[in-house]
């Protein structure tokens, strides 16, 4: 079983909910266990997805899958990233994503890729 971690800035959460929505019939076939910061899992919850919640970001959700990253208990993040607003975890934003190059897994920051990560599955 592959685990997938997502992780969306508050802006982009609904795009979150809408990509997984679109791309259900590939998560389920392809039996993916999804894990995800505070808030982006309960608005995951709340759609209908079985889903690990950690800490938000903020409070250390980033470095939580990025220690399990580290762990080789990741295989893709998704991280849907606002970059036109200021975060102030973002050392762990910015190490979450350089333990993603370290450990060749692959990281999408955006819908259009995360779709084709997904369809590579």
């Amino acid at each position: 079983m592959k685990t997938i971690a997502i992780i969306a800035h508050d802006g982009k959460k609904p795009e979150m909910v809408q990509f997984l929505n679109e791309n259900r019939d590939i998560l389920h076939a392809k039996n993916i266990r999804l894990i995800a910061t505070g808030t982006t899992g309960t608005k995951t919850e709340a759609a209908g997805y079985e889903v690990e919640k950690l800490l938000s970001g903020p409070l250390g959700g980033d470095a939580q899958i990025a220690a399990r990253i580290a762990e080789g208990q990741v295989q893709m993040v998704i991280f849907f990233r606002d970059p036109l607003d200021k975060h102030p975890h973002e050392p762990d934003i910015f190490m979450l994503m350089r333990l993603c190059d370290v450990h060749n897994v692959p990281l999408a920051t955006n819908p259009a890729t995360a779709e084709l990560l997904v369809r590579g599955l």
